[in-house]
């Protein structure tokens, strides 16, 4: 039986009224293994449909009218946000060949500015790579304007780039655009000598793009209709596209392909995989008749990353070597040193040097060289960490034990901010939950300064009288209904009182072994500014503890990711910070799938969820390949195309499917019409089935961005009208609508 809601339904026609837009049912059947479901909603898929577009439109009007009180906290916490940034700004030139190269940003402007300017070349290898002072609004002598994204906006509905390369004279320029943001880029080349763009323009590109070393071609990646990276073509500039050659193209409708040049740019480095085994190839560009060849063949079911390079031996010779990121008989993945003469025997009887220990308390991530050093990147501890060796001695009893640049804080994340092959330097970004962006250079280990020296180049700046000391950032476990310990970062104002009374929001993801590190974000002042305890649950199916960490959230195994958020929530009504009824969900993406399913599972416990690009109707997508990136979905959850014991676990947990006759919260859905990942159908059906089961009177909205694409919106100050949203709906859902004293813009 349906329930009947308590408010009269409109119709989708019924723009500008307080009623929820009512879609029309119409039967749709989807039989697997047995199980028939019927779907009332699947006709909303159509985003040809002048009927669909209509009810879209009805969506957003009643999403407003129910919201319209907000409008003066949301333009509060969009001033706040504005407030606080610097909006005329600028990047800290990263060096590339013989050019600094930074970007501008300017008030009132939506976009970067790109730019360039000639490095020197002096012999002094620190003062070389000490990137130049810029300061905003005033031009550098002979600085270039290479793109800029206001002047490449103008009169379109969405501006990105997918896509940049320089090559390695300084001479051509090329870059992708997307103006409609489902992801294809058209790419265009630039001769900075005359600032005139050549004739050569491919349609249809995706993200990525390389000149080859003599400038001669150039390098791009071709979606399939499924929007699956599956082809890596080469053009020759001057020439008809339609003669571009297919270097490579990947038929397994389950695996993801993509290209990068080896930091020394001798090889094409080709990335095949999905998340539990890959492939790599490479081309060499002093053979390229040679072919591709292969380090492991997929068939060995290795998940590893190679990194050709080469490598002086004793003798002063230098000799092929490859660098092997690799989880074989390493669950959290190790570094190896191999000879590529080794790759033609069986995988067994292949000779591997060991670089970097597997450890089960360290995670691997990646390995990379410059022209001295090793650069490895680690999660110690949930921390991302950067290590770096030298190369002399590397796999040999002469290895000099790794160099981790110190930083004072408990809570950070520290990354490779990518350097050139030749630099003495590699450029670190740094960040924390209350220190702003900062980018660094270390200056590599030398016999002479054995700890190598972190240079600050800069930190983002936060203006309106921001001061890190006014918040707390603290590390608390959760225990899930196994026992599991699950991490907790608690953010809170420091004027927040331990009385049980305030408000509070849980953030969560929890797929794809990404983690959710600690980085600063200027809009989520904006909630702490007003007393909201804001908890980020590092659950099962995220990277935080390793491998087995996402492992034991993935496939069969999914629900540990949404019971630990739910600890989580448990944790926070528990702690004596917060009043229990006033907590709200917030998570996006696959942690929109992650809403829908507490929602379902627990939704006493929320005021409020927000579900931003939410994937809530994973079953339907992934059981129909030709949708997109469908196929390579498989590894994550499983496949219930051809596995019914995936099929069954899958709708035991997808939100629409489980959506039953409770009190649900207040719900948000935001969405965007030209999304390319989680469709905008997912959320529409979601909401529907939602008003036509919940018991309670709470609003369920979904607020549909028609220009934005899986990101939402373009544009800076656009986006930050799309955060305030979100936060202005949570803080009033929370009743946490006023500033404490003494917070907010000073």
């Amino acid at each position: 039986m349906t329930h009947t809601p308590l408010q009269q339904p409109a119709s989708s026609s019924d723009v500008g009224t307080s009623r929820p837009p009512v879609a029309k049912r119409v039967p749709a059947e989807r039989t697997h293994h047995g199980d028939t479901f019927v779907d009332h909603y699947e006709w909303l898929r159509d985003k040809e449909s002048e009927e669909v577009v209509a009810h879209l439109k009805a969506e957003n009007a009643y999403q407003e009218a129910i919201t319209a009180h907000q409008e003066p906290l949301r333009e509060a916490i969009f001033q706040e946000i504005k407030g606080r940034t610097k909006e005329t700004d600028l990047s800290v030139p990263n060096r590339k060949d013989g050019w600094w190269y930074f970007s501008r940003s300017i008030e009132g402007k939506e976009y970067g500015i790109q730019c360039r300017v000639r490095a020197q070349n002096t012999g002094n290898p620190v003062a070389d790579w000490t990137p130049p002072a810029v300061e905003a609004g005033v031009e550098i002598p002979g600085e270039e304007v290479l793109l800029d994204g206001n002047v490449e906006a103008e009169g379109k509905p969405f501006f990105s780039v997918g896509g940049t390369a320089v090559t390695i004279d300084g001479n051509l320029y090329a870059y992708a655009v997307d103006n409609a943001g489902d992801e294809r880029f058209t790419l265009r080349i630039k001769d900075l000598r005359t600032g005139e763009l050549l004739p050569d323009v491919i349609e249809n590109v995706f993200y990525g793009v390389s000149f080859s070393p003599d400038g001669t071609r150039i390098f791009y990646t071709v979606v399939d209709d499924s929007w699956r990276p599956y082809q890596v073509k080469s053009h020759v500039l001057g020439t008809p596209v339609t003669d571009d050659e297919v270097i490579y193209q990947e038929d397994d409708a389950a695996m993801w392909l993509g290209f990068e040049l080896s930091s020394d740019r001798r090889h094409l480095v080709l990335g095949i995989g999905c998340s539990e085994y890959s492939e790599t190839r490479l081309l060499r560009f002093d053979d390229p008749g040679a072919g591709l060849s292969t380090v492991i063949s997929r068939n060995e079911r290795v998940l590893y990353e190679a990194e050709p390079f080469l490598l002086e031996g004793p003798d002063g010779q230098e000799t092929d070597r490859i660098l092997i990121t690799h989880n074989r008989n390493a669950v959290n993945s190790m570094v190896s040193l191999v000879d590529p003469a080794e790759l033609s025997k069986p995988l067994a009887e292949q000779a591997w040097t060991t670089v970097v220990e597997h450890s089960d308390d360290v995670r691997v991530n990646g390995a990379g060289v410059t022209a001295t050093h090793l650069v490895v990147s680690i999660r110690k501890d949930t921390i991302e960490r950067v290590q770096v060796m030298s190369l002399a001695g590397l796999g040999t009893a002469a290895q000099q034990a790794p160099v981790e640049p110190a930083f004072d804080e408990e809570l950070y994340t520290a990354g490779v901010g990518g350097s050139d092959y030749e630099a003495p330097v590699i450029r670190l970004g740094y960040t924390s939950y209350f220190t702003p962006s900062r980018i660094y250079d270390f200056v590599l280990p030398t016999p002479e300064q054995p700890a190598g020296e972190l240079l600050l180049r800069k930190e983002s700046p936060v203006l309106g009288g921001y001061d890190g000391s006014d918040y707390v950032a603290t590390r608390e476990w959760a225990e899930a209904a196994d026992g599991t310990r699950v991490p907790l970062s608690v953010l809170r104002h420091r004027a927040v009182k331990q009385d049980s009374t305030a408000a509070g929001l849980v953030y969560g993801y929890g797929s794809y072994e990404l983690s959710m590190d600690p980085g600063f974000g200027i809009a989520r002042l904006s909630l702490l500014d007003r007393g909201v305890v804001f908890v980020i649950a590092h659950i099962r199916g995220g990277g935080e503890l390793g491998r087995h960490w996402y492992e034991d959230g993935k496939k069969l195994s999914k629900k540990n990711t949404f019971t630990d958020f739910i600890a989580a929530t448990d944790w926070l009504a528990q702690s004596g910070w917060v009043a229990p009824d006033r907590i709200a969900a917030l998570g996006g993406s696959a942690g929109g799938l992650l809403m829908g399913a507490v929602a379902n599972l627990a939704p006493e416990k929320y005021a409020a969820v927000v579900a931003q690009v939410p994937f809530v109707d994973p079953l339907t997508s992934i059981l129909d390949p030709e949708l997109p990136l469908s196929a390579l979905e498989w590894e994550e959850w499983g496949n219930p195309i051809t596995d019914p014991a995936v099929y069954e676990y899958m709708k035991s947990y997808t939100p629409y499917e489980n959506v039953r006759e409770v009190a649900y919260p207040k719900i948000a859905a935001v969405t965007s019409f030209n999304d390319t990942r989680v469709l905008y159908v997912e959320p529409a059906k979601w909401v529907q089935e939602l008003r036509n089961k919940t018991t309670g009177s709470e609003p369920i909205l979904m607020k549909i961005e028609m220009d934005g694409g899986h990101g939402g919106a373009s544009g800076r100050y656009v986006q930050w009208r799309e955060r305030a949203w979100d936060y202005a709906f949570i803080a009033d859902s929370l009743g946490a609508t006023e500033l404490l004293p003494g917070a907010g813009l000073k």
